[in-house]
């Protein structure tokens, strides 16, 4: 049953890495939404390790499927189904979240959506609510590896709205929701972890 499920090595990859940075930044929220969360594979490893936080994992209509099958597997009391949620519609959760997790996505965003995904998020959280993202940025109009230079053209080819994002656009809309730069954690695969915290 397990060997039929979706499967992303990159995950298996970075989950560890991940979650120490999640251990400090999530220590005081109890409910987190994941947007993305693609095979469910971080949901259910992060909800496992975090147990004294709900873990409410979401996606788009045609990933939700077999991520719901993941999750259900895991049949973890934190980890309840996922939740249907496109950043690019105006749909309405009824919760309030403290805390909103994102692995991988604003590369594969076009940019109104990303703008789309900061403005979404403003108005999902609490006051005093914990944003992180994971993935690769620019700094400065630079990449960070050749590597990462590399990625950015294939995503280019596969759709010219997808790129590796600068990271000064990046904490420019963070901040317009209220959200500030705590730390800017350096990770494996030159990746990184983005960790802000509302007002």
């Amino acid at each position: 049953m397990l060997n039929d499920l979706p499967f992303s090595q990159a995950c298996e990859n970075n989950k560890a890495p991940i979650l120490s940075v999640l251990q400090q930044a999530l220590q005081g929220c109890s409910l987190v939404l994941e947007v993305g969360g693609g095979t469910g594979q971080h949901a259910e490893y992060f909800a496992t390790a975090l147990t004294h936080l709900t873990w409410q994992t979401s996606d788009q209509s045609i990933y939700l499927s077999d991520l719901s099958r993941r999750i259900q597997l895991a049949a973890l009391a934190n980890l309840p189904s996922p939740l249907l949620f496109d950043v690019s519609e105006q749909l309405i959760l009824q919760q309030k979240f403290d805390a909103v997790f994102s692995a991988n996505t604003l590369h594969i965003m076009p940019w109104p959506v990303v703008e789309q995904f900061f403005a979404q998020i403003g108005a999902l959280t609490t006051a005093d609510a914990t944003l992180c993202i994971y993935g690769p940025f620019k700094y400065a109009g630079k990449f960070t590896s050749d590597s990462n230079a590399r990625f950015d053209f294939s995503l280019k080819q596969r759709s010219a709205a997808m790129g590796i994002r600068d990271i000064e656009a990046v904490l420019t809309l963070a901040k317009q929701q209220g959200f500030h730069l705590i730390h800017d954690v350096a990770m494996p695969a030159n990746n990184q972890l983005l960790w802000f915290k509302a007002n």
